[in-house]
């Protein structure tokens, strides 16, 4: 179901963009990688970019063919880096990458975006929530962070609360909805990745071991990429504007608790 398309995979130096990357490739798709890093293993082919100013997302666009199945939005940060820059990569330079080359999405193609269980408090937050996501364009992320008083470890659950209320959206915006192009997020719980340790510094250990210790075992990449891709597969030409919690479990266990039953 991914023969022969051509799937764009931001952040594939390490992790699960590295191994959605692999598997894409095993599985017939043709691979296009972007990372701000050269990836160590070769990748269909490679775009050196940024993704965390307007200008690095324009020159990424114009780099890229005309016609894309998939776009996987893998790249983020870990929050280590501070609210703002965080909130640049992760939400508003994902989200201006994905509204820019809507035009080149084929008519039912799809995008996928990695959230996270960090992301699981947007209900809590859906006033903050609503209100960042509502600010169009590629802002000024500082005063975006400022006027929003997001505090510098609340980066990266911030930055993901937005991602999955801005999946919610982009399905049934009319950018996306009118050409057939599915809008869907991945949550991963903790995986064990190279930046698993910036995310023990951010959230703590007590909160990542938590995690953990709920389901036997942190995820790997190979437990993610596979469910990345089939959202992005004709398999999945139903599912839109879902969050797929890949988590081991996770966010059951945490829904269990909260609601008591």
């Amino acid at each position: 179901m991914l023969f022969g398309k051509t799937i764009l995979i931001t952040g594939v130096a390490s992790g699960i963009g590295a191994r959605t990357a692999e598997l894409a490739g095993q599985l017939g798709a043709d691979v296009i990688g972007v990372d701000v890093r050269e990836p160590a293993a070769a990748v269909g082919s490679f775009v050196k970019a940024d993704i965390s100013t307007k200008a690095g997302v324009d020159d990424l666009i114009a780099r890229l063919p005309q016609r894309i199945d998939a776009l996987c939005n893998v790249a983020g940060l870990s929050g280590s880096t501070g609210a703002a820059s965080t909130l640049a990569v992760n939400f508003f330079g994902l989200r201006a990458l994905s509204e820019g080359l809507a035009p080149r999405l084929r008519e039912g193609g799809a995008i996928v975006n990695v959230a996270s269980i960090a992301g699981y408090g947007w209900r809590a937050n859906l006033n903050r929530a609503a209100s960042m996501v509502g600010i169009e364009g590629f802002p000024d992320v500082a005063e975006v962070v400022c006027d929003h008083a997001v505090r510098n470890e609340e980066g990266y659950p911030v930055s993901k609360e937005l991602l999955l209320l801005w999946t919610f959206r982009a399905a049934h915006q009319d950018l996306f909805k009118r050409r057939g192009i599915r809008v869907n997020a991945v949550s991963p719980g903790p995986v064990e990745t190279p930046i698993l340790k910036q995310f023990r510094t951010v959230l703590g250990d007590a909160r990542v071991d938590s995690d953990i210790a709920r389901v036997g075992r942190a995820g790997t990449a190979g437990d993610i990429a596979p469910v990345v891709l089939f959202l992005c597969s004709d398999g999945a030409r139903w599912i839109n504007g879902a969050n797929v919690p890949v988590d081991g479990g996770l966010e059951a266990s945490i829904n269990a608790e909260m609601f008591e039953f």
